[in-house]
């Protein structure tokens, strides 16, 4: 079973692969995606890493939680679940 790690507080050159490459010394990383902006495809500061063991999953976390990347301090954590969206309809928007 895969574990989702969010990652905050990344610098906005940060790259897919960089991302992976911080988790690679922890375990087996499934994917690693930093997130961007949809219009100007800008990165919006933090990403997701999916861990195939939740063991090297919780060690990632404890070593990274807290230490500097690119001048920036990271914040580390189990991923919670996305909470589900409302239909645009539902809440009046046209």
């Amino acid at each position: 079973m895969t574990s989702k790690i969010y990652v905050g507080g990344l610098p906005f050159s940060t790259t897919d692969q960089e991302l992976k490459g911080l988790f690679d010394e922890y375990g087996t990383v499934e994917s690693a995606r930093v997130i961007t902006d949809k219009l100007s495809g800008r990165s919006r500061g933090f990403g997701f890493v999916e861990m195939s063991n939740g063991q090297e999953a919780v060690a990632a976390i404890a070593e990274l939680n807290g230490t500097e990347l690119g001048g920036r301090s990271l914040l580390v954590n189990e991923a919670r679940p996305q909470a589900p969206r409302q239909d645009r309809a539902e809440v009046g928007w046209r």
